[in-house]
């Protein structure tokens, strides 16, 4: 890939490591579907005034603004939304796990909906960075139980990663499509995403309130910031230059930059599985995504 596509790999992945960690302090006074709305709102409309004030169009037709909610409410909405929930249920870590199979879905949904060319290489890499996920948090899938609070959780996250596979496709398809500029599609796609969560939150009778704490508030900026801002700008800018099946290596190596986090401001001691994942995940990204 051109060196630029490496940096819109490196970018996401990094911050999205981060985030993770930084979602539990959204997770208490404010109910998630709230927090989520605050965070892809905020987000949208700093786009949008960018796009605004650096004169970038922001006249598009009804029919690229339906598929732009789409894309909106799947990937900046709904998506978020139970991963917010899920994590009420299941560790961090789980839940990163689970999110590592997007690049199957992506994969797949990419070959029925656009017509992708499934390649073995992408397969192969895929299951080596799924099994050294799995080994990262394997101590954390010995745990589990499987009440019925984790069986719910587990099935919200299990939703989650099937509307964000629907959304990553839905970004490649307006992109392919329309021609749609990722700046000014993310932008209108995060405020479509947010008014539909406020919309939902006020109609199933959810609380409207804020945290005042410096903790939601901070981690709020960075959500809004580099989560959302910055990693989807450059994230959605790949998938639509190599596609959403490659693009969804960055979903692999995100467990590997939280653990890193975990290490360092959680006291986590990683082990010989830990490491030993680390290593597959690097092995499966470098298949691949080398050229042939």
């Amino acid at each position: 890939m051109p060196k630029t596509n490496y940096l819109l790999f490196i970018i996401p992945a990094l911050i999205w490591g981060s985030t993770w960690y930084v979602i539990k302090y959204q997770l208490g006074v404010v109910d998630p579907i709230v927090s989520v709305g605050y965070r892809f709102g905020l987000a949208g409309i700093l786009i949008l005034g960018y796009a605004k004030i650096t004169k970038l169009t922001l006249k598009f037709t009804r029919k690229q603004h339906f598929f732009i909610a789409l894309q909106g409410v799947l990937l900046f909405g709904s998506n978020y939304w139970l991963v917010y929930l899920s994590e009420l249920y299941l560790s961090s870590g789980l839940v990163a796990v689970a999110f590592s199979t997007l690049i199957f879905l992506n994969i797949f949904f990419g070959a029925l909906f656009l017509g992708d060319t499934i390649k073995k290489q992408i397969i192969i890499g895929a299951v080596l960075g799924l099994l050294g996920t799995v080994l990262i948090y394997q101590a954390e899938f010995r745990r589990v139980e499987l009440t019925g609070d984790q069986i719910k959780g587990l099935l919200l996250c299990i939703t989650s990663i099937i509307f964000a596979s629907l959304g990553n496709i839905t970004s490649a398809y307006n992109q392919r499509t329309f021609k749609l500029p990722v700046i000014q599609t993310n932008g209108f796609g995060m405020v479509y995403g947010a008014i539909a969560m406020l919309l939902i939150a006020i109609f199933s009778g959810k609380q409207i309130r804020f945290d005042t704490s410096i903790s939601y508030i901070s981690s709020l900026g960075y959500l809004v910031f580099f989560g959302s801002i910055i990693a989807f700008t450059a994230y959605l800018t790949l998938v639509g230059r190599v596609g959403a099946g490659k693009a969804a290596y960055t979903i692999v190596v995100v467990p590997v930059i939280a653990l890193t986090i975990s290490t360092v401001f959680e006291g986590y001691k990683p082990d010989i599985y830990a490491f030993s994942g680390i290593v597959l995940i690097i092995i499966g990204n470098i298949y691949a995504l080398k050229n042939k």
